[in-house]
């Protein structure tokens, strides 16, 4: 299949624009071939369009019907073969191996989400029913259900090419819930799009969907994404990317006559903290664990352990000693695209600058021609840490600060000092946790995610992930962009009073036709009401 570098609208191609761009192998350091269209705002206007005119058919369609057109885009991306993984590894530099566990967990995802919209039980219906004899006032009968909120506006990751991007979370759960969706593509990684976008497009049409139900456009400059967001016709954003990016969009949002909701993750440190009987049991393997947390996929996880927080004894001095050689041994390793490259070293400069850190890099040299990053450890004070605010900022890389303290309290101090993150991980001992016990109470109010004896890279993908925190985290401490729940985002309640049971959708009539879960006047069942 080759490429052709145009917007997708619909089941239509169009490129009406006359600026290009084009994609960057970071490994080869040179540009691809094929040129990508950036969308107009004509294009962009009539993307919206039709996703309107779509959403007006689509949100009426039954749940076996979007399950089954779930199930159709897997197939077709499952159809790509080979020629998927290539593009990506051209574009990303990501191992192939890597990609195709990436593709598989895409594809999984689809299929998570098909089961639980054929299941049903997500609208989360419930029943009051009346009680005219009530006094002194009648009480009416009301029934209450998630309905989907209208075209949402996707927003590519620059990390995850499959799993993040054109059919990942935010697509699968938006259209999951009954909405069309127009993404934006990130422009690291086009070519790998436009396949994914395709075989939606070709999925649609097999699934019998309205055209546009799905919409794919290019846009290398910010204001594609912020003409996208505030058209009148975008219901909602979802978004993974840096602080800044999330923020213009999140302003543009509000600043709308009709204010949207942007679920944003924008990124996080992941504060670990190992405690005393911790590092004395297993400081080597702890060592060797961080270390791999902080280099797996070259540091480009938005769950990388970019803060350790330990007690300065004499445990934390041979952790120090070994956590540096680990670092200063390993290897450089090509990142994404040269302006993450140099985001991350720009990041390195300035907390190289901050009096009292000490920084330790691999000792072997990166390849600039390659976009290779070198790996970094730093390490400083807990009373520098608290007095310098960007020792507390995301670098995004393989790089960690490690932040020693004189006391419980001053540890405490540091936790109770930090802003909103994804996860926060927790290495003790059972008499650790008891003597530290306050410590999880501060962590619940600073991360959507806690983790015991373990590093924050790897997310599962099921009913249970929260992915997702307080801000700087993300723009909405409720939601998560990974998982089942992903799918409210999306997703709106309304009230039917006193209707008339032909007129309720089937989940709010009396006779439970698809036998979801419902509160039937206050007690869960399955049961006929």
């Amino acid at each position: 299949m080759d490429l052709h570098g145009k917007n997708i609208l619909g089941r239509e191609v169009s490129h009406l624009g006359v600026q290009t761009y084009q994609a960057f192998n970071p490994s080869m350091g040179k540009h691809l071939e094929t040129p990508f269209y950036e969308a107009t705002s004509e294009e962009i206007r009539r993307a919206l369009e039709l996703a309107h005119q779509a959403f007006l058919y689509y949100r009426r369609r039954s749940a076996e019907e979007i399950a089954a057109f779930l199930e159709k885009i897997a197939e077709e991306i499952a159809g790509l073969g080979d020629q998927l993984i290539e593009i990506a590894h051209a574009e990303t530099a990501l191992p192939p191996d890597r990609l195709t566990g990436e593709r598989a967990r895409t594809l999984n995802q689809l299929r998570m989400f098909a089961g639980l919209v054929r299941e049903g039980s997500w609208v989360e219906a419930s029943i009051d029913r009346a009680q005219p004899e009530r006094r002194p006032v009648p009480k009416p009968d009301l029934r209450r259900m998630l309905i989907p909120i209208g075209p949402v506006a996707v927003f590519g990751a620059s990390n995850f090419p499959l799993a993040f991007s054109v059919a990942g979370s935010d697509t699968v759960s938006a259209l999951a819930a009954g909405n069309p969706v127009v993404v934006k593509v990130h422009p690291a990684h086009p070519g790998t799009s436009e396949l994914v976008a395709r075989a939606i497009a070709k999925a649609s049409g097999k699934a019998g969907m309205p055209a546009g139900v799905f919409s794919m456009i290019h846009g290398a400059s910010p204001e594609t994404g912020l003409l996208l967001v505030r058209h009148p016709l975008t219901r909602a954003v979802g978004f993974t990317g840096s602080q800044r990016a999330g923020r213009a969009l999140f302003d543009a949002a509000v600043q709308r006559p009709n204010p949207i909701p942007v679920y944003a993750e924008m990124g996080s440190v992941n504060p670990v903290f190992v405690l005393p009987g911790a590092l004395r049991e297993r400081c080597e393997a702890f060592a060797e664990g961080l270390k791999q947390s902080v280099n797996l996929g070259v540091g480009q996880f938005c769950t990388c352990p970019g803060l350790v927080v330990g007690l300065d004894d004499s445990t934390m001095g041979r952790f120090m000693e070994v956590i540096t050689r680990l670092f200063a041994g390993s290897r450089p390793a090509t990142m994404l695209y040269p302006g993450i490259l140099r985001a991350f070293e720009a990041g390195i400069d300035k907390l190289s600058r901050v009096p009292g850190v000490a920084a330790t890099r691999s000792s072997a040299r990166p390849d600039s021609h390659k976009t290779e990053a070198a790996a970094a450890v730093f390490s400083t004070t807990a009373k520098t840490f608290l007095s310098s605010p960007e020792l507390s900022e995301e670098v995004f890389g393989p790089a960690t600060v490690i932040v020693r303290c004189t006391s419980r309290e001053e540890l405490e101090e540091v936790a109770r000092g930090l802003q909103g993150h994804l996860t926060a991980a927790i290495h003790a001992t059972a008499e650790d946790l008891a003597e530290f016990k306050s410590l999880i109470t501060i962590l619940e109010e600073k991360v959507g995610r806690l983790i015991f004896n373990g590093f924050p890279t790897g997310v599962e993908v099921c009913p249970s992930m929260h992915h997702g925190g307080p801000y700087p985290a993300t723009t909405d401490v409720r939601s998560t962009s990974v998982g089942t729940a992903a799918i409210k985002r999306f997703a709106r309640p309304i009230c039917y009073q006193n209707f008339p049971q032909e007129a309720l959708p089937v989940e709010l009539r009396n006779v439970n036709l698809r036998k979801i879960w419902r509160l039937v006047d206050n007690q869960w069942t399955r049961d006929d009401c």
